[in-house]
């Protein structure tokens, strides 16, 4: 990759020494999936982590450090990244159909509890793969529903364009294979509250970068999630919001979170953008997951099944 994420972070995540990523590739459905795994087989809990719009998987491996010797394994989801599609074409429900994939086989390779995380659109994302493949537990940074006209407009960078693009991009399907730059769309300029970090975002060939088809805009905008929130049984759900989000923020997210019926927290990130990368929301979100963690594996070490907790919490 051509751009290193960790020096933006604060020096007690670049100065810790695990996890350590190893380069891994997935062969599924005819392309070439490039992973990012570390392996810790003391680990009690292990996670999968989904990136979101203009991300990869080596922009997220720093919050990965934040959990000290995990085993962990994020992947550059198709159009990002190293992965190569190899001519197929993209669409969120593919995202959606190898997330769940991934999952359903950390889940099957030992008896440990597997948390997802999602970051942005990649927490929406971790929801649905959850919901179709199960998991012990699910983080995310937030929870977006394309279904609201008011979470297009914030995720598109004209909001006028957000409001209207399901039908707009649906009426020019003849175009779908169009790719045009991920900019164009999406306000890459909010993905942090530091312009370095959004021209270093920006200028990533990998990620922000890059280019995204009209067909995968036109998918993830009239996405619906796999269930609905008063359904979702799977497991408990901690959101760990930035606080200062000028992106999406939490209002945007709250209607769905609040509709969960599972054991549910939400903890705000002082001081954090749509990326976050300050302190001391940064140092709230380690405490947040490895409370959670904690949480998950003396359930599961008392016998308890996680979701039969109380409901409801916040």
């Amino acid at each position: 990759m051509t751009v290193d994420y960790l020096e933006f972070f604060p020096d007690w995540v670049r100065d810790a020494a695990e996890p350590r990523g190893e380069t891994e590739w997935w062969s599924w459905r005819g392309m070439r999936i490039r992973l990012e795994r570390a392996i810790a087989p003391a680990a009690p809990v292990k996670y999968v982590v989904l990136h979101g719009a203009g991300g990869h998987a080596e922009m997220l491996w720093p919050y990965v450090r934040l959990l000290g010797a995990v085993d962990a394994v994020a992947p550059d989801l198709p159009g990002y990244g190293l992965t190569r599609c190899n001519g197929r074409p993209v669409t969120y429900e593919l995202w959606v159909d190898l997330a769940a994939e991934l999952v359903r086989l950390e889940r099957e390779r030992d008896d440990r509890p597997v948390v997802v995380l999602g970051a942005s659109m990649g927490g929406m994302l971790a929801y649905s793969a959850v919901a179709r493949a199960g998991a012990d537990g699910l983080v995310a940074t937030c929870l977006l529903d394309m279904r609201d006209a008011e979470v297009r407009a914030a995720a598109a960078r004209f909001g006028w364009l957000g409001r209207h693009s399901g039908s707009l991009l649906s009426g020019f399907r003849v175009l779908d294979g169009m790719r045009v730059p991920v900019r164009w769309p999406a306000r890459m300029s909010a993905m942090a509250n530091r312009r370095d970090l959004n021209a270093a975002v920006a200028g990533d060939r990998f990620g922000g970068g890059g280019r995204v088809s009209l067909r995968f805009l036109r998918t993830y905008m009239t996405s619906v999630p796999e269930v609905e929130p008063d359904e979702f049984t799977a497991c408990p759900v901690l959101v760990v919001h930035p606080g200062a989000d000028g992106w999406t923020p939490v209002e945007l997210s709250r209607p769905f979170f609040d509709r969960l019926p599972v054991e549910r927290r939400l903890v705000m990130l002082d001081g954090c953008g749509h990326m976050p990368v300050e302190d001391p929301g940064l140092g709230q979100m380690a405490d947040a997951l490895r409370a959670f963690n904690a949480e998950l594996t003396s359930s599961v070490d008392g016998g308890d099944l996680t979701h039969d907790r109380a409901r409801g919490q916040v």
